[in-house]
């Protein structure tokens, strides 16, 4: 495979992480946008603390920029984007205008978007901008990204032993088309060699929506209850330290019983909810669509891990929300209320954090909160 120009918008931890994996597979020449960051990560480059790939001191990847807009001095074969979905802040197309925009648009071919990106329908907005260049139909990799990765300082990334990623293509208004084109397979096989190619896991799927959906499951249920409790899910489910040990938070004895009583049935009682609102999709009960066993298997997957007593990665909305920035709340909650009442489903459960989100939204972005320096 030739080498091609890869670029990649938000350098935070995860766009940190991919931006390094990209380039390591000697595929990809990667340009990276670092936009709040820019100043350190120029003079200092970024300091990369992996368990799985090493530690890096200064590492930059082929190019770094301060702005999409000077990035856009080139084509792309693939633009990467990591930052948050946050729409009602700024949405996709305005962060990628200068691409979307005269001379750019006139001067190159649309390059094919990646989105590593929590949430649904965050491929909307972008694929109506490309549609409306009138240069054929957009081509968006949507993707599912499992990462344990922290932003520690503005220039330091701490990052745990896995990565992984699944990609598909994004097909505008329908999500029970099971089958790649040729078209399609050609390019999530190019790009997914990339990772690969880079040292992480990736799965090519058929059909990305039900698998974000999937995804949504750990959001809607442990990024809200660990953001509205200011604690990461070991404060659900880790013993307390035994004799040598400094750890927190953790099951207090005290309360344990009334934890496994009460706040686990209603866990389980959200995900309950994204498996009516699923099988109101069409997703059918079964591997490659819904199954219903993703209930439990969430809850008790995330019991291990968080009983670990070196476990000390913090959700990034709970991390979003002490540090008084914008979490994500529209596309995870917010869109799936809106699926909820387009389909005639009700859940409860997830209006009310929907609601307490909006709230913790709206300290963010109304300054009661003010974000760290």
């Amino acid at each position: 495979m030739a080498t091609k120009d890869v670029l990649l918008v938000g350098l935070g931890a995860v766009g940190t992480i991919y931006a390094y994996i990209l380039q390591s597979s000697k595929l990809a020449r990667v340009t990276a946008v670092a936009r709040s960051s820019y100043d350190v990560m120029n003079a200092k480059g970024i300091h990369i603390r992996s368990k799985k790939y090493g530690t890096h001191e200064s590492w930059k990847p082929y190019r770094l920029v301060s702005s999409v807009a000077e990035a856009a001095d080139r084509p792309y074969s693939y633009v990467v984007l990591t930052t948050k979905a946050i729409p009602e802040v700024i949405k996709t197309p305005q962060v990628l205008e200068p691409l979307l925009s005269r001379p750019y648009s006139e001067r190159h071919p649309q390059p094919t978007y990646v989105l590593l990106q929590n949430g649904l329908g965050v491929e909307r907005d972008l694929y109506h901008s490309v549609k409306a260049l009138n240069q054929g139909e957009p081509n968006i990799i949507s993707t599912v990204v499992w990462i344990a990765t922290n932003l520690v300082e503005k220039n330091v990334v701490e990052h745990n032993h896995f990565d992984r990623v699944t990609i598909g293509m994004y097909r505008h208004g329908d999500h029970l088309t099971t089958t790649n084109s040729p078209e399609e397979n050609a390019i999530l096989t190019d790009f997914g060699t990339m990772i690969r190619t880079g040292g992480s896991d990736v799965t090519i799927v058929t059909e990305i929506q039900r698998k974000k959906f999937a995804k949504t499951f750990w959001n809607v249920a442990f990024s809200s209850f660990s953001t509205l409790i200011g604690a990461s899910p070991t404060a659900m489910f880790r013993p307390p330290p035994t004799e040598g040990q400094l750890y927190s938070p953790y099951i207090a004895p005290q309360t344990a019983s009334i934890v496994e009583k009460t706040t686990i049935p209603v866990l389980r009682a959200v995900l309950q909810e994204m498996i009516a609102l699923g099988r109101a999709l069409g997703y059918p009960d079964d591997e490659d669509g819904l199954p219903s066993s993703l209930v439990d298997s969430t809850i008790s997957n995330t019991a291990e891990l968080h009983r670990s007593p070196t476990l000390n990665t913090l959700p990034s909305m709970l991390l979003d929300a002490q540090n008084g920035l914008p979490i994500e709340v529209e596309v995870i909650f917010g869109e799936v209320v809106r699926m909820a009442k387009e389909t005639g489903v009700d859940v409860p459960r997830i209006e009310t954090l929907y609601a307490l989100l909006a709230i913790i939204q709206n300290q963010a972005l109304g300054g009661f909160r003010q974000p760290k320096a």
